[in-house]
């Protein structure tokens, strides 16, 4: 299922399916784009104010990302961002299985580009426990239907 813009409203929920976080997918984010020993080693992680491995915020974020595209928020032509707070709020560790839920906190129509429309979304991160690890207000440019062809960013 792929949305647009005419078919989204305030108050409008989304969720994805879960995955699973496990040691290796931690490490191996890790070691491309967040090298902290949180991150990398189980005994380093001990010592820390974590007290063991945790995923990278980044990597959560990353995961809640192509959660959001599998059907947290599936939008028709991708998500295009034009800004984010991201809060992280609690940590993901090995073992943990996240989903996103999304809420539509507001839909606008542009007034210059009549092919598209702002939406300014609310999406957290929910681990097993129904914890929310992570989360996400953006606003994302969503296309009307019909305009695939001719849309330009």
């Amino acid at each position: 299922m792929s949305l647009w813009f005419d078919d989204l409203s305030v108050g409008d929920r989304f969720a994805s399916h879960s995955v699973g976080i496990d040691a290796d997918s931690i490490k191996t984010f890790a070691r491309h784009f967040d090298p902290q020993p949180f991150h990398l080693d189980e005994e380093a992680a001990r010592d820390t104010v974590f007290g063991g491995l945790v995923a990278s915020g980044w990597h959560t974020a990353a995961v809640a990302m192509r959660l959001m595209l599998d059907g947290g928020f599936p939008v028709s032509g991708g998500m295009i961002g034009t800004n984010a707070d991201l809060r992280f709020l609690r940590p993901v560790r090995a073992g943990d299985e996240l989903h996103v839920e999304c809420e539509v906190l507001e839909v606008a129509p542009s007034r210059s580009r009549p092919d598209r429309g702002t939406v300014r979304l609310r999406c957290n991160a929910i681990n097993q426990r129904g914890e929310t690890a992570l989360r996400l207000e953006t606003a994302v440019i969503v296309l009307r239907r019909g305009s695939e062809e001719t849309a330009q960013v």
